[in-house]
């Protein structure tokens, strides 16, 4: 009998310890994938926009490209949303990374399935061992991924498959077939860049309850398990674009610059495009002015984004609200809870809104709450103005 009572005693002892360490180990393990989370979506939100750094069409993508799009956006087309659809639980993240594999392209280019002729840059990287000019400007078959613009608002990103140094040609896999328009080459006189793109998608799967990252292309994996909740908001600039030096050039603070006057850009009347429009002998902004007097950054709505105008027109298939030109931060909520059902809440232990999905425990002092956090990224290649 002592020894019976001893033993129940020491066990009426370990017993709560052992639920400690199980609730500790659960509570550390959600803290560490908050930790993951963050660092994996403000590294690529802080690149978003670096556009190319040589060339024709240089500088941040903010004024060819929407950098951040609160939609999914890739060649996979079972992953594509409507453009016309404001997903808060997806993003899609694109800029330029340091690479040279950056150009203009040299024929005119009506489909996806047609190769592409480029240009030799004097920003195209050298051959180490003979210190020519490499013929192909940095592409490389089966790992290249790039985006093509133009300026005009338009934009499409395509897999280089093969490359044929001799006739300085690029061909493409996956060909989606028609485009978002047809880019012109410099043998027509026109500037269309290529360059090698870095596309991140983010997005909740509720299903799996897993933080996805999809590269735009072909790759899709996990990234987080067991997540509950993940929202993005975004802030812009309240001001529509103006001219940087009015009467003397075409540029502007962002978005997609204007033709001069007179000079037509198709679909559009002489002098517009998608962003800007013809007032008597004027140009003015398509946007609206969405601030106050302070001109600090608003929230961009869901209806903001949604309601056009649209770029590259109304009428292209993965058309895109001018608006997402004027985003400079978002904002980005995600929620996080343990694995072990064991340590989440039941109807015993109440206060529902600790737990997203109910577990077995029956003492809130064994649970571990969903864990949230929310934190702020200002890309700093769409914020050089300000």
């Amino acid at each position: 009998m002592i020894i019976v009572s001893v033993t129940a005693g020491v066990l009426s002892v370990l017993n709560p310890t052992r639920g400690i360490f199980r609730v500790q180990s659960e509570a550390i393990d959600a803290q560490q994938r908050l930790r993951t989370g963050v660092t994996t979506l403000t590294r690529d939100l802080i690149n978003a926009g670096a556009g190319a750094y040589s060339g024709a069409l240089a500088g941040s993508l903010v004024r060819y490209v929407p950098p951040i799009m609160p939609f999914r956006r890739g060649l996979d087309t079972a992953l594509d949303d409507a453009s016309d659809v404001l997903r808060s639980d997806a993003i899609t993240i694109l800029y330029v990374p340091s690479t040279g594999a950056q150009t203009t392209v040299r024929s005119d280019m009506p489909t996806a399935s047609s190769p592409v002729f480029i240009d030799t840059e004097p920003g195209c990287p050298k051959d180490a061992q003979t210190g020519m000019v490499d013929p192909i400007c940095g592409f490389k078959p089966n790992v290249t991924k790039a985006a093509i613009f133009d300026g005009t608002g338009a934009f499409d990103t395509l897999a280089v498959a093969s490359v044929d140094e001799a006739a300085q040609a690029l061909e493409f896999a996956q060909p989606q077939g028609t485009l978002s328009k047809t880019y012109l080459g410099s043998s027509s006189k026109h500037l269309t860049k290529i360059v090698e793109v870095s596309s991140h998608v983010y997005f909740l799967n509720a299903a799996t309850r897993q933080l996805m990252h999809y590269d735009g292309f072909s790759t899709l994996a996990p990234v987080l398990d067991d997540v509950v909740g993940l929202e993005f908001e975004y802030y812009g600039e309240p001001a529509p674009p103006v001219f940087v030096r009015p009467g003397r050039d075409q540029t502007v603070t962002y978005g997609p610059a204007p033709p001069a006057p007179g000079v037509t850009q198709a679909p559009f009347a002489p002098g517009e495009n998608c962003a800007w429009q013809m007032s008597g002998e004027a140009q003015i902004s398509r946007l609206a002015f969405l601030g106050g007097a302070d001109h600090g950054l608003v929230r961009l709505t869901s209806s903001q984004l949604t309601d056009g105008p649209w770029c590259p027109d109304e009428v292209t298939a993965n058309r895109y609200d001018a608006d997402l030109f004027r985003v400079r931060k978002v904002r980005v909520a995600l929620r996080v809870q343990s694995g072990d059902e064991g340590v989440r809440g039941s109807l015993a232990t109440g206060n529902e809104a600790m737990f997203i999905n109910r577990g077995t425990a029956v003492s809130r002092s064994q649970t571990v709450p969903d864990r949230t956090v929310r934190f702020d990224v200002s890309p700093r290649n769409l914020n050089l103005s300000r």
